[in-house]
């Protein structure tokens, strides 16, 4: 079913790249007004001039900053108020991906690691929540965000260990928040993703040798994800069909969290 989200108003973080990008053209080609945000300014403006060019029925602006500072958030959340007079859907997709030996890993870049994937997640979702209250003309909100992580929740590769911690505490702040916001008419869930390569996953298997083979054998599936893909699956939960979920959390790695890596040999 293709998803409508004419007049909507929608935060995407970490949209110059990836996962947050495929995200925020969805919601453009969708009909929504879409505020995208990223601190890489021009790898964004270049972005939103392409997203504008292609003759969505929704609507692509860009916001410079790293959300992960508290001033460039508030300012986020106004941009958008500016804009659209609302917000609608949040969706969390900035996030950093750091491969260490835990062993040896800086401490500064662990803490790092939770603060940009976990923290910055809460505080955004927290003042976006409050602006879908604040705004609302009646005293129930029909709002959604959806928090991006990663199968790694669920999974432990020492090397990314402060990542799959900071994916773990993702999907436990999207149960917590879904219960807190319910009685709002807010609805939380989440994404995890596997076997989509973007940028950040790229550059933390960097040392892998041809990367998409590796993963498709690893998936069920036979493939390699497309960033396209997860951003079917947010804008699924954004919208009305996903009107009686929160939560959750949607796993979209092609069967990748079902395959042990250890199987018997079958009898010949």
């Amino acid at each position: 079913m293709a998803y409508r989200m004419d007049g909507k108003s929608v935060i995407v973080t970490g949209a110059a790249n990836g996962i947050g990008l495929a995200v925020a053209r969805r919601f453009v080609r969708a009909g929504a007004s879409v505020v995208m945000a990223d601190r890489e300014e021009e790898k964004l403006k270049r972005e939103v001039e392409a997203i504008e060019g292609e003759g969505h029925p929704g609507h692509a602006t860009p916001f410079y900053g790293d959300v992960s500072e508290k001033l460039a958030m508030t300012n986020l959340m106004a941009a958008t108020i500016d804009a659209s007079e609302r917000i609608d859907v949040l969706v969390n997709a900035a996030r950093i991906l750091v491969a260490a030996d835990p062993l040896e890993a800086d401490d500064d870049r662990f803490e790092e690691v939770l603060a940009q994937n976990v923290t910055t997640t809460f505080r955004l979702s927290r003042l976006a929540a409050r602006r879908m209250i604040g705004e609302a003309d009646a005293g129930r909100v029909d709002g959604a965000i959806i928090n991006v992580g990663s199968v790694y929740a669920r999974r432990a590769p020492p090397s990314l260990l402060a990542y799959s911690v900071a994916c773990a505490a993702i999907e436990q702040l999207t149960r917590g928040l879904a219960v807190a916001l319910a009685s709002h008419g807010i609805r939380v869930n989440a994404i995890a993703i596997g076997s989509i390569p973007g940028r950040s996953v790229t550059e933390a298997f960097a040392g892998v040798d041809d990367l998409p083979r590796t993963f498709a054998r690893a998936t069920p599936l036979g493939r390699t994800g497309q960033p396209q893909e997860a951003a079917e699956a947010a804008l699924f939960l954004a919208s009305p069909g996903a009107s009686f979920i929160t939560g959750e959390v949607l796993t979209v790695d092609g069967g990748r969290l079902l395959r042990d890596p250890i199987e018997p040999r079958p009898d010949t």
